[in-house]
């Protein structure tokens, strides 16, 4: 037996890790019992209604996000369509003398359907002139030195803003005034 055995006794005694973990090594801890004023049929209970409360905010969200797409689907073709609707507006500004008349009429109440329709899906203009100078809803583009009319205040709209419900397409094109 002699060095073999020696060597056999030093390799066993190494120490193994044992099985019980130290209660601050532990990563994972056991879970806290309930407080003694709580029954314990009342921590699941608890758990679920938080769940089921979550899960309702879960819908409510969703059913906004699904409410808001519909009502803004048409927002990227609005946005397209205020050029050719401003582009009508001024050919009926400049419509030389002479024109015919019936079909002059004819081009207003066409422009006229269309103001209606774009009203139908909650489009609107944004009103510009006599108003506060608002950057949410106005874009100056300039100012007008003048004393009769306050500070801030949209004297000249250059191009019409317009809104669809509550969220603003494109802001009007403005002059602001300014005290000399």
């Amino acid at each position: 037996m002699g060095e073999r055995g020696k060597k056999a006794s030093v390799t066993n005694t190494r120490r193994r890790p044992s099985r019980e973990a130290e209660p601050d090594s532990d990563p994972h801890p056991p879970e806290q019992a309930p407080a003694a004023s709580q029954p314990k049929e009342t921590v699941p209970r608890d758990t679920y209604l938080r769940l089921a409360a979550d899960f309702e905010n879960y819908k409510k969200r969703a059913r906004q996000e699904q409410l808001d797409t519909v009502q803004f689907a048409n927002t990227t073709l609005v946005e397209r369509l205020l050029p050719v609707l401003d582009d009508f507006h001024r050919t009926l500004e400049h419509a030389p003398a002479g024109v015919d008349e019936p079909w002059l009429k004819g081009v207003q109440l066409t422009l006229q359907k269309l103001d209606e329709v774009l009203e139908g899906i909650g489009v609107s203009r944004i009103a510009a002139e006599g108003e506060r100078f608002d950057p949410k809803l106005h874009e100056a583009i300039g100012s007008v030195e003048s004393e009769e009319v306050p500070d801030d205040t949209v004297v000249e709209q250059l191009r019409p803003g317009y809104r669809l419900h509550d969220r603003v397409l494109r802001p009007a094109l403005v002059r602001v005034s300014r005290h000399p």
